[in-house]
């Protein structure tokens, strides 16, 4: 199943997942480059909510460009496969080499707003991430490593405390907390 046809047959569990739901699909219909960077206006990107193997603690990063405490993701850069896309993030980003995919279903689907910024020296206009999140569960236990470039720490947080340990309240109250009621 292609992406459109994954996203289309996604049950969206609330107003936001199927209003963002509308808005992917119309984007995809509109733009060959939904997976690249390069455009500007908005492009997908996927994301990878990983517990712990008791469903008590997320894996979170402390981003750089967002200064925040956050979930872990990335481009698709022209990747269809999602999922894979988010595995790979998790990887890099964290250091967790033996994660398990819990399924390779979409867990939550989110329109996100991304200000303008500096990467690499390069600006980058505001835009929006059409973004996909799966589930994943690793252990605690296995050496972490933050990406240089990247972020600067990863930590487990029990679900109370990560919803503390965040700087963006309307990622708290609109995903993060939504994301801990499914991988529950």
């Amino acid at each position: 199943m292609n992406l459109f046809e994954q996203i289309q047959n996604y049950k969206a569990l609330n107003q936001q997942e199927e209003c963002d739901k509308a808005q992917m699909l119309q984007f995809m219909r509109c733009n060959r480059n939904f997976l690249e960077r390069e455009n500007l206006i908005a492009h997908f990107t996927a994301s990878m909510w990983t517990v712990n193997k008791e469903k008590t603690k997320i894996l979170m990063v402390h981003h750089n460009i967002y200064n925040s405490w956050s979930w872990i993701g990335g481009h698709a850069d022209g990747e269809e496969d999602l999922c894979a896309v988010a595995l790979k993030e998790l990887q890099e980003e964290t250091g967790v080499k033996h994660a398990r995919l819990v399924s390779e279903d979409i867990l939550s689907l989110e329109t996100l707003t991304v200000g303008g910024h500096i990467r690499k020296g390069i600006w980058v206009p505001g835009h929006l991430h059409f973004n996909l999140t799966y589930l994943a569960e690793a252990d605690e236990n296995e050496e972490l490593t933050a990406q240089e470039g990247e972020n600067t720490a990863v930590q487990w947080w029990s679900f109370e405390d990560a919803l503390k340990a965040s700087a963006e309240p309307w990622m708290v109250e609109n995903i993060y907390k939504k994301l801990i009621e499914r991988s529950r």
